[in-house]
């Protein structure tokens, strides 16, 4: 690590609470599931991380699986090389998909809980993250072993809160219900897709949540996987992420060429046409 000291400079950012909890978080964030690590690596990273810490950007999150790990890598050594104080950025990383495929490196156990945890921060080269997310339900592991993992892993000050991702209204209720159970830390957030297209979780199902339980959420894809820039109002360009990542967007990709698909591009392009020339 760099001996000098970088001093945070918000600037002009917002910041909120998340969930319930005192911690402050700014508007904007800056995730690494497909770029950082992946596509992008590097000094490339270092030059991404820099630009958004200092337009007042200090939330970094990635992933245990993203790019193999190699997210994790990536972001820590360059939180490391930057010299940023340990205290100034907030970094939040995610458990599920694991690293490798044996019976127990994947999903909510709390074997995985604990040991992916561990992993997790040796790739970031962390003593701590700030915020730790379960990255899918796991309907195959009890919710009391999930709750009293992610709340060893809190004791233990390896993570200073747990959140979900991608967990339904439900799921997030037995949490809360199991850990007033046994007085053990319930989630703060759920970190979630939410755009012009995808409303419907967000906005009406976790909406009891809001208000019984004060959470709050991260979202991810909210430009829809790009399709709300309009750069797919005319098919898939060579050189986008929906090209570069067929893989990961197969369905994305596939749903385009039915009837829903070609109607949803077709309402993209009236959008598009009403941002540039503001007449629709």
């Amino acid at each position: 690590m760099s001996d000098a000291q970088v001093t945070f400079d918000p600037k002009n950012m917002p910041f909120r609470r998340l969930g319930p909890s005192g911690l402050r978080v700014p508007l904007f964030s800056l995730g690494g599931w497909l770029t950082l690590g992946g596509t992008v690596v590097g000094d490339p990273v270092k030059e991404i991380i820099k630009v958004a810490f200092e337009n007042g950007i200090n939330l970094f999150d990635t992933a245990e699986s993203y790019a193999k790990g190699h997210s994790e890598i990536e972001m820590g050594r360059v939180i490391r090389e930057l010299g940023y104080r340990r205290s100034d950025p907030v970094i939040t990383t995610k458990l599920f998909f694991g690293t490798r495929s044996g019976p127990n490196d994947t999903c909510l156990s709390r074997k995985h809980i604990i040991e992916g945890t561990q992993e997790s921060l040796a790739r970031l080269g962390l003593g701590y993250v700030d915020v730790i997310f379960a990255h899918r339900p796991d309907y195959s592991t009890p919710m009391e072993e999930i709750v009293r993992a992610f709340n060893y892993v809190i004791s233990k000050g390896w993570a200073f809160y747990r959140a979900t991702s991608e967990w339904s209204a439900r799921d997030i209720e037995e949490a809360y219900h199991v850990a007033d159970k046994f007085n053990l830390i319930a989630p703060i957030a759920e970190q979630c897709q939410h755009n012009m297209l995808h409303r419907e979780r967000p906005e009406k199902e976790y909406a009891p949540l809001y208000k019984k339980y004060a959470i709050s959420t991260t979202v991810w894809s909210a430009l829809a996987s790009g399709l709300l820039t309009g750069r797919y109002n005319n098919g898939i360009p060579e050189e986008s992420r929906l090209a570069a990542h067929s893989d990961d967007f197969r369905e994305t990709i596939k749903s385009l060429d039915g009837e829903e698909g070609r109607e949803k591009i077709r309402k993209l392009q009236e959008l598009t046409k009403l941002a540039e020339t503001g007449a629709y």
